[in-house]
């Protein structure tokens, strides 16, 4: 077989395989181009790259108000106002989530110390992370980036 006949072979394989979009996993799917339209800058680096927000510049710590906060990216409500409670740590913090409203996957990033990673169970969107020195009822900490919640108080 010469390299004209393998060339054309390959190509004539790869236009007559059918293509199909790769399921993103959740009940949400956007391509980048949608979520980038959507979100700002940084909330894209911490809702879709899983960044982290600097400590103590959220709005939302001194959040106090009945209501509920929702995922940024897809408006489900995920935490409930009076689950919410001052860690001290700079990010707003609560101990238990709405029930099905988050996912949870573990977090290799750091040499020697695996982490609980917690996103939104609808898009997949991040939130921040898990912890297990939280207060009763649950002894959690769900220490989240205010940039991937939206607030909306009780009417």
């Amino acid at each position: 077989m010469n390299r004209r006949t393998l060339l054309l072979t390959a190509c004539a394989a790869v236009i007559a395989r059918p293509v199909y979009a790769a399921p993103c996993g959740f009940e949400i799917c956007r391509s980048d181009a949608e979520w980038r339209e959507r979100l700002t800058e940084e909330e894209y680096m911490v809702l879709r790259e899983e960044a982290t927000e600097r400590p103590y510049t959220s709005a939302l710590n001194e959040e106090t108000r009945p209501g509920t906060y929702h995922c940024r990216g897809c408006d489900l409500p995920v935490y409930d106002a009076a689950a919410k409670y001052d860690s001290e740590t700079g990010w707003p913090s609560f101990f238990e989530s709405i029930p099905d409203a988050v996912r949870t996957k573990e977090d290799r990033n750091f040499i020697f110390q695996v982490r609980t990673e917690v996103h939104c169970r609808r898009c997949g969107g991040h939130f921040g992370h898990v912890f297990d020195d939280g207060p009763a009822p649950t002894g959690k900490r769900h220490c989240l980036n205010g940039l991937s919640l939206a607030f909306s108080p009780a009417a």
